[in-house]
């Protein structure tokens, strides 16, 4: 897995230049050494979320054993909800401030929420597609789930797939706050984030990247990779349902559905890895889905056909599980 390097810092105190008044003032904060093996002219031509993905996507690369594809069937998938948002903001400070012509000739490519895909595409030179699912919080997951859709359709023998955030900014903290999402047991840092809590209080927000090398069984045996695991079932659903608020029911179709892909019933699963906001609506609906839906205790006989493996080791993330016997899928939804 391709993660962003620096100093593991977990949730922390924010400084008071980031927070000044704001009532929320934790977060979890990448370490800025984590772009110090960046080139300067990539430094100064990409946004901080491009940055993250670049040096995911290259660990993530180099730890797959720099694979030898055909550009034609190399691909990439990086889902965001916001990158580019922090280039955005002082762009349009220094506009403000300081006069159209001091805006960065750099700020078209800077903002694009494509930019972290098109940046990594060009790094690895992968031409079989640059792809960026914009759905919220299910973005990373669901770029998962394009890239074993482009490699089980043929359109690609590997997909370097993941999500990137790098929206710790007043602006976004303010926004989250003001719609009560997020903690503020600012206080106990460390504990702040309690999922499925009898006393949580919203989730703690974060930035970072993590981005893995997805390709055939076919490809990664002829190489003679180390594969890690499988994703072996996906769904990408929407909830149809409210601009916030999940639907639980269709949480539960959604993930009825990956099993179904998967060959799999519940009595399959050994472990889950919930989105788990820690808002109080949140947990409540997504507890009732995995209730409903993972019910049955009884496990069956793996599905045949053309499977999809990681190069990757698994690691905490959003992105990945116990990932020799998961089956991914997630609504989309905050």
């Amino acid at each position: 897995m391709g993660r962003t390097r620096g100093r593991p810092r977990g949730v922390e105190a924010l400084d008071d230049d980031l927070v000044g008044e704001l009532p929320v003032r934790i977060g979890a904060p990448v370490d800025d050494a984590f772009a110090a093996g960046l080139p300067v002219r990539e430094l100064r031509r990409t946004d901080r979320a491009e940055q993250l993905a670049l040096v995911s996507g290259r660990a993530a690369w180099e730890h797959a054993g720099v694979p030898d594809v055909d550009p034609t069937r190399l691909a990439v998938a990086v889902g965001s909800a916001n990158a580019g948002i922090a280039s955005t903001i002082a762009q349009s400070r220094i506009l403000d401030e300081e006069g159209v012509r001091h805006v960065s000739p750099h700020t078209v490519t800077m903002l694009m929420a494509n930019g972290p895909a098109a940046w990594l595409s060009i790094v690895l030179g992968a031409k079989a597609g640059a792809h960026t699912p914009i759905s919220a919080c299910a973005a990373g997951v669901e770029a998962i789930a394009m890239g074993r859709d482009m490699i089980r359709a043929g359109r690609a023998d590997v997909v370097v797939c993941g999500g990137v955030e790098a929206a710790l900014l007043p602006f976004s903290l303010a926004a989250f706050g003001q719609s009560r999402a997020l903690s503020t047991r600012n206080d106990e840092p460390g504990r702040a984030s309690r999922p499925f809590d009898v006393d949580r209080d919203g989730f703690v927000m974060g930035e970072g990247a993590a981005l893995l090398v997805l390709e055939s069984e076919e490809h990664a045996a002829a190489r003679g990779a180390v594969t890690y695991g499988e994703v072996s079932g996906t769904a990408v659903t929407s909830d149809a349902f409210d601009i916030v608020g999940g639907d639980p029911e269709n949480q539960a179709r959604t993930i009825t559905l990956a099993l179904r892909d998967a060959g799999l019933t519940p009595g399959d699963i050994g472990f889950v890895h919930a989105h788990a906001t820690s808002t109080p609506r949140g947990d409540r609906n997504e507890a009732w889905a995995l209730r409903s839906a993972l019910t049955d205790p009884r496990p069956s006989r793996r599905r045949r056909g053309r499977r999809v493996t990681c190069s990757e080791p698994p690691a905490r993330s959003e992105f990945w599980s116990r990932c020799s016997r998961c089956a991914t899928g997630q609504s989309r939804r905050r």
